[in-house]
């Protein structure tokens, strides 16, 4: 479904929305499909939701497509994922250069096949002039090992002299994270109401909406609704309505 009657001059639209996307296998399971034909589904509600991404003005999304928890789940459909993923990858970059959107993979790429690596690679240099929105797939990837990783760089930094531990703020450990831009809006699909360690530091001031559609189902309809709530929000990062009225008249 699409909307013909959302006006982005009326909203807010968030600069950087985040997406949990979940409810891949519940889809399946619910049709009597094996839960892998839920992940097939779900590559086409990214399209979807890359599309209207572009076309409402949003200029970063950050999918949640694999966690570094996922390599628990059964073996034949954690290598389905990587098999969806490659042929995703092969498929889908030719359409993103096409239309102006920079892909970006984060999270600890080291764990995944060569080939794979290197179809990464392959894609993020193919799509590295987008202007129009940057798409970061997060893969492999979990909040807290975002944060080990941070604090790592900034310790060899440290011990090779080229950095004092006095000069390190919030605004320093932001910039060497796998995505160093904080959420605006955060998403999750499927019912649940947990960030399950995805980009925990960049979304501590996130707005969350939680959406009952499973994410097969989600489409620019349900993203407008999202969109919808973010605008309504009033966005005080601690201070109080008074003050944010006062910063408007000046």
């Amino acid at each position: 479904m699409q909307s013909n009657d959302f006006n982005t001059g009326d909203r807010s639209i968030p600069r950087h929305v985040a997406i949990i996307m979940d409810g891949n296998g519940r889809w399946a399971q619910k049709r009597g499909m094996p839960r892998v034909m839920g992940h097939r589904r779900g590559a086409q509600a990214v399209r979807r939701t890359v599309e209207a991404a572009v076309a409402l003005g949003i200029k970063v999304i950050t999918l949640f497509a694999f966690s570094s928890e996922n390599w628990k789940r059964p073996a034949l459909e954690v290598s389905a994922l990587m098999q969806l993923f490659a042929r995703a990858l092969d498929k889908e970059v030719p359409l993103l250069k096409d239309n102006g959107v920079k892909l970006r993979v984060i999270g600890n790429l080291n764990a995944f096949p060569l080939k794979l690596q290197e179809r990464i690679q392959r894609a993020q240099e193919l799509t590295s002039g987008g202007e129009r929105l940057i798409l970061n797939v997060a893969a492999n990837y979990g909040g807290r090992w975002d944060i080990v990783q941070a604090a790592k760089k900034l310790s060899k930094m440290v011990l090779e002299g080229s950095l004092t531990p006095d000069l390190i703020d919030e605004k320093l450990f932001a910039s060497v994270l796998a995505e160093p831009l904080d959420v605006d809006l955060l998403i999750r699909t499927g019912g649940e109401k947990r960030i399950s360690n995805f980009l925990m530091w960049q979304s501590s001031y996130s707005e969350l909406y939680f959406s009952d559609t499973l994410w097969p189902d989600f489409d620019r309809q349900d993203l407008e609704e999202a969109l919808n709530f973010f605008s309504g929000r009033e966005r005080r990062f601690g201070m109080i309505s008074s003050q944010l009225k006062d910063n408007d008249k000046c």
